[in-house]
């Protein structure tokens, strides 16, 4: 065999076998991004109709654009809940939408939409049962709880293999960058199948580097790489604000809230504090920015805090929401009151809960109950490089920087779901027509056996290692090809 024979014969066992991994790593993710695709689309719809949380419910404007105390509309939402207590003010989003607020029973959490101006009672539904917390959870675990997210995040490591393993192949079919980005007519019109890899490699050429950042900021908040990992050591430092398990001081004859608007106490394990995440997200859906989300909340009745509402203004539900005024939130912003003896006054307004559309105006600020120092006020700019990253990733992802972002999205997830099914019609189109021969996966090379090409494999398994759960799905792979698939003919005809 002549040199350049033996070079050729080398160079096509390469492809050939990057292109088996491509196959085998594709036949799996996929249905996951479909799954993806198909309710980020919901969620898309949902949040820029009714509204996430039903915040888009509209009511009508009346001449006098004075609106009722907030006080009143809590005490109406709350008479819809017998022996219920009051947990979270959401103000309207614009003059003619409702206000929300989410109340809490012994049995039951609600939303109750009220209209600002009359105080009247709009409408009332169980917490986090709209349709977009269905696509929502969906998304989050495949509603089966960690399961579903540790195989989502296997799902989103393994797309990210996929990907370097679409741009070798393509590369080598292709040699240029400009080929790779636009269809060639003369080969694409040739066959069927030329035609349909054409628009999955091209196409996947565009969308991939997009999608390689989804999987990022995605597993960003994961249960593996997300919350033990990245997540744990990027969080905000709340050494800034003095967090303490236990307050130096609680002087009960201070100011404080109404009985009905005070949460009921948090259950905490252990001596530490609770964070952010386990205090101000009711539900599966995120609400908390990402860098805080582990961070521990600050205490009220420390000596900590200053510059916050004055000493002879009672602290209650009216003037915490005049004071968010007048310290710059407006429009639609949280309030979370407090939960326990050392909870806090929580006001927040970030693009993630869809509160407005710059995630660099992300606002967080904590009062104590007690004193009403602002015990911490914090901006975008506060956020470490990774939190502003994911500020403005998340905000990216989940379309909430404007109209623009949205359709981005809309034809992200479009082409996304294209690329997949693409790729199983290709699978289907090349499988042999003889009936024996045609069952199983018929994988590229099918029954051909090829050494492993470190130049490209090396790569591949580093990624694999920073991921873990990637590595654990490869091993577990390995392991079962080499105890049961290798030693049962059936399984081997099936897969190999």
């Amino acid at each position: 065999m002549s040199r350049e024979s033996s070079q050729s014969t080398s160079n096509s066992h390469r492809y050939f076998t990057v292109w088996r991994w491509h196959f085998y790593a594709g036949m799996f993710v996929a249905p996951f991004l479909i799954i993806l695709s198909v309710t980020a689309l919901g969620m898309l719809f949902m949040s820029n109709t009714v509204g996430r949380d039903g915040d888009r419910l509209t009511i009508t404007t009346p001449e006098s654009t004075l609106t009722a105390p907030v006080s009143t509309q809590a005490k109406n939402a709350l008479s819809t809940l017998p022996d219920s207590t009051l947990v979270k003010y959401v103000a309207p989003r614009d003059a003619d939408t409702v206000a929300l607020f989410q109340i809490k029973s012994a049995d039951h959490t609600n939303t109750v939409a009220v209209n600002p101006y009359t105080a009247d009672v709009v409408n009332s539904t169980p917490a986090s049962s709209a349709l977009y917390d269905t696509f929502n959870n969906i998304h989050g675990d495949l509603l089966i709880g960690k399961a579903g997210d540790y195989l989502l995040e296997t799902a989103a490591s393994l797309t990210i293999l996929m990907i370097l393993s679409g741009w070798y192949l393509w590369w080598q079919k292709r040699k240029s960058l400009k080929a790779m980005l636009i269809p060639n007519e003369a080969v694409t019109n040739k066959k069927k199948r030329p035609f349909i890899r054409t628009i999955h490699a091209t196409l996947g050429s565009w969308v991939s580097i997009l999608l390689l950042f989804f999987c990022i900021s995605g597993m960003a908040w994961a249960g593996v790489w997300g919350e033990r990992l990245v997540q744990a050591w990027g969080q905000f430092p709340a050494g800034k604000w003095g967090v303490a398990p236990v307050p130096m001081s609680i002087d009960h004859s201070q100011h404080s809230t109404t009985t009905n608007t005070s949460a009921p106490e948090l259950h905490v394990h252990g001596a530490a504090a609770p964070t952010h995440g386990s205090v101000l997200n009711s539900s599966k859906t995120k609400e908390v920015p990402w860098v805080l989300e582990l961070t521990p909340m600050p205490a009220s009745g420390t000596t900590m805090g200053e510059n916050g509402i004055a000493s002879n203004i009672p602290i209650m539900i009216d003037t915490v929401d005049r004071y968010a005024r007048e310290i710059g939130f407006v429009g639609r912003y949280q309030l979370n009151l407090p939960q326990g003896e050392t909870g806090v006054w929580t006001l927040s307004q970030d693009s993630m809960s869809y509160d407005m559309t710059s995630p660099t105006a992300d606002r967080t600020v904590h009062i104590d109950r007690y004193s009403g120092n602002v015990l911490a006020d914090i901006h975008y700019d506060d956020y470490n490089v990774f939190g502003k990253f994911m500020a403005a990733g998340i905000a990216l992802h989940m379309g909430t920087l404007g109209w623009w972002s949205v359709l981005a999205n809309v034809l992200f997830c479009l082409f996304v779901i294209i690329i997949s099914v693409s790729g199983y019609v290709m699978w289907w189109q090349r499988r042999p027509r003889n009936t024996n021969e045609g069952r199983g996966l018929n994988p590229p090379a099918r029954g051909q056996q090829f050494s492993v090409w470190w130049p490209l494999a090396l790569p591949l398994l580093i990624i694999a290692i920073m991921f873990p759960t990637a590595i654990i799905a490869i091993s577990i792979i390995a392991l079962l090809d080499f105890l049961v698939i290798s030693r049962m003919a059936f399984l081997q005809k099936l897969l190999k």
